[in-house]
């Protein structure tokens, strides 16, 4: 499985995208899990805090659960 580096922090949009759908993480991780992704709560919630590097299937399961245009993961994100 291939990961994304986060050298940007997109957790904080997961985060957003989260809450706008009205889920808890528990919630989003049996999703996942369902879908076939191995993750934990502790996994998941390092990915909202950008400590860990999402995998692109993470990525992919997360823009389905979420029903999110891919572009909303990275709003304002910007270099330096």
């Amino acid at each position: 499985m291939s990961k994304i580096r986060q050298d940007l922090s997109i957790g904080p949009n997961i985060q957003r995208l989260r809450k706008r759908s009205g889920l808890t993480q528990e919630q989003v991780i049996a999703k996942m899990q369902i879908m076939g992704c191995n993750t934990t709560r502790s996994i998941y919630s390092q990915i909202e805090i950008g400590a860990y590097n999402i995998r692109v299937s993470e990525l992919v399961a997360l823009h389905i659960i979420f029903n999110a245009d891919y572009n909303e993961f990275f709003n304002d994100i910007y270099l330096q």
